[in-house]
């Protein structure tokens, strides 16, 4: 199906959305009950309920369902405290799909958060002598018998940092990286973090970072102090040498910051949660009264998820103005982090003795990795649709479509304040196997394929994990990344393609036109405006606008460009594109790569 025709497809899929023939199902936060009958005057309460209704419609075959089923949601927020399952019963058909939308012309935001109350000034010992009596201390939220942990924390609608050495954003070049000891040379700190028990080090390393807790810290000679690290992360973090910290970069030494421990809290914005009290610590910002403050603390990692099987898929399902907000993203606190590229993290991985895969001879390493975590998860599902939704406010990845995802649309949707990649689609080598050797499903269907994601705005993308990207596509077929502005990202923007590999696999047909993109590459290089791996036969690159990447403070080489053909880029038509100051990268592209700029 090619693009014109798949557009088609999506405007007569929305063609019944909101019909006046369709079944309604009204739901309220505030006033509704989900005992009620989900009509106008007695609302159901939860969306929970609301989908179960729905598919009870759907299973009776009820004469509801003939024009579609709208569950109307009313303006307002809804707090959840167990992620909404949609699962092929739910299913609709290309006559009658269930939209899940918001009434009224206002919006409904889906919330994975709990409040933080109670707050009173903190008296701890172990704060720095400037903070003592500026710093406030609440219990915190507790989810059936279990406190919440957290990595992320809103006040007044913005994100707070996580106590700090050096300040949000600010760190200091290592002195050495030591494989064999698997430690990290550093400038001693100028305070005393013997008590530290919670202390995390985020170390820079070319085009990703790592998040690793620290296990010890021995000052040595010339004022340095060695740190050793908790598996498993220590291992992953010492083994691989892509991505590895860098000594004696262009630029200089790799870099880190030290976080997480209450003696750092020193600096108005920041917090810090002890364990295993829970005591949840913030120095207000000046003006910020903490009797009257929202805070918010989300207890969930996954707000939706959409999942079929192989054999029965989810379809015909729609998402319309509805707001996705506060998932957590916790995975670090209990395995650190290190990461291969994109924001894809390693289970296992290692430097081979004797390099040379059966398609590339140069190969000197293996990974075995893992997708990150997602607010909304997509699997097994055809003609979905997420459109003027927005998503804001989350801890990693904030819309996965993982597997065997087609014909689906992401349209005029907001992506802001995402710790993680904004939007990410199609596969990436998990689950057991090896990322370099190119996927070749057995099941043509088992590749996402014929997505549109187009017309939507991405700010602030990737605050947690600065190695995470915009809009990120492993192996997708037939897919239009088009007229999206992108913006205010660590790494790349639009990256598109996986496994380093001149090899033909499913991946072909991609468009990415008409996109704008500026102000990335904020912290980490060897980054594109817009990215490419690998070889995409009959994929275009076209009409694009991209400014020049902003001057990174501490990246250890000059590699970043407006596009980049990394590794086996093949098969595109590459033309019409407008840089700013800017240039192309290449780094073994094939013989079919077609640039006409």
């Amino acid at each position: 199906m090619n693009v014109k025709h798949l557009l088609m497809g999506v405007l007569l899929m929305g063609a019944t959305t909101h019909a006046a023939w369709a079944g309604d199902i009204h739901v309220s936060a505030t006033h509704g009950d989900d005992n009620a009958d989900g009509t106008a005057a007695t609302p159901l309460r939860t969306v929970h309920c609301a989908l179960k209704m729905a598919r009870e419609w759907r299973r009776l075959d009820d004469a509801r369902v003939q024009g579609g089923i709208n569950i109307m949601l009313e303006e307002g927020v809804y707090r959840m405290d167990k992620p909404l399952y949609v699962r092929p019963e739910d299913s609709g058909t290309p006559e009658s799909p269930t939209v899940i939308c918001c009434r009224q012309g206002g919006e409904a935001v889906m919330s994975g958060a709990l409040p933080v109350t109670g707050w009173q000034l903190a008296d701890n010992s172990r704060l720095p002598s400037r903070a003592k009596g500026k710093v406030w201390v609440a219990e915190a939220p507790r989810t059936g018998n279990r406190m919440v942990e957290l990595r992320q924390l809103w006040v007044n609608g913005r994100k707070a940092h996580r106590a700090s050495l050096f300040g949000e954003g600010v760190m200091q070049r290592m002195s050495n990286f030591d494989t064999a000891d698997q430690s990290i040379t550093i400038p001693t700190p100028d305070i005393n973090l013997d008590n530290a028990r919670q202390l995390e080090m985020v170390v820079h390393q070319r085009w990703a970072i790592a998040i690793l807790r620290v296990k010890e810290m021995k000052r040595t000679e010339g004022g340095m102090t060695k740190v050793w690290f908790h598996e498993p992360e220590s291992e992953l973090e010492f083994a691989h040498p892509w991505p590895q910290p860098v000594i004696g970069g262009e630029r200089g030494n790799s870099s880190f910051a030290l976080v997480n421990a209450i003696e750092m809290l020193d600096e108005p914005g920041e917090w810090f949660q002890d364990y295993p009290s829970g005591k949840i610590y913030y120095y207000p910002l000046v003006g910020e009264r903490m009797d009257r403050a929202e805070v918010m603390a989300p207890a969930l990692t996954q707000l939706v998820e959409m999942a079929g099987t192989r054999e029965r898929t989810v379809g015909h399902i729609v998402f319309d103005n509805i707001g996705f907000e506060h998932a957590a993203w916790t995975r670090p606190l209990h395995e650190g982090l290190v990461t291969l590229q994109g924001g894809i993290r390693f289970i296992d991985g290692y430097k081979l003795q004797v390099p040379g895969l059966f398609h590339k001879a140069a190969l000197e390493n293996q990974a075995w990795v893992a997708r990150p975590d997602a607010a909304v998860g997509v699997q097994f599902a055809h003609n979905i649709a997420f459109r003027h939704c927005r998503f804001e406010h989350l801890g990693a990845t904030a819309l996965d479509l993982r597997y065997a995802v087609s014909r689906a649309e992401v349209a005029h949707c907001r992506f802001d304040d995402v710790g993680g990649t904004a939007l990410l689609a199609g596969y990436f080598g998990e689950e057991g196997f090896e990322t370099h050797i190119p996927y070749r499903p057995q099941v043509e269907g088992d590749l996402c394929s014929q997505l549109t994601i187009a017309d939507n705005s991405i700010h602030d993308a990737t605050n947690e994990d600065w190695g995470c990207v915009a809009i990120g596509a492993g192996y997708v077929s037939d897919t239009e990344i088009a007229r999206n502005v992108v913006s205010h990202v660590n790494y790349s923007g639009i990256c598109v393609g996986w496994g380093w590999t001149p090899l033909e696999s499913g991946m072909r047909n991609n468009r990415i036109v008409d996109n704008q993109v500026h102000d990335y590459a904020r912290q980490l290089y060897d980054a594109g405006g817009i990215y490419t791996l690998s070889n995409q036969p009959g994929s275009v690159i076209s009409g694009n606008t991209i400014a020049d990447p902003y001057p990174a403070p501490y990246a250890t080489n000059h590699r970043a460009f407006c596009i980049y053909f990394d590794e086996a880029t093949d098969g595109y038509t590459v033309g019409g594109n407008h840089m700013t100051k800017g240039s192309y990268g290449y780094n073994q592209p094939g013989k079919n790569l077609r640039v006409n700029d």
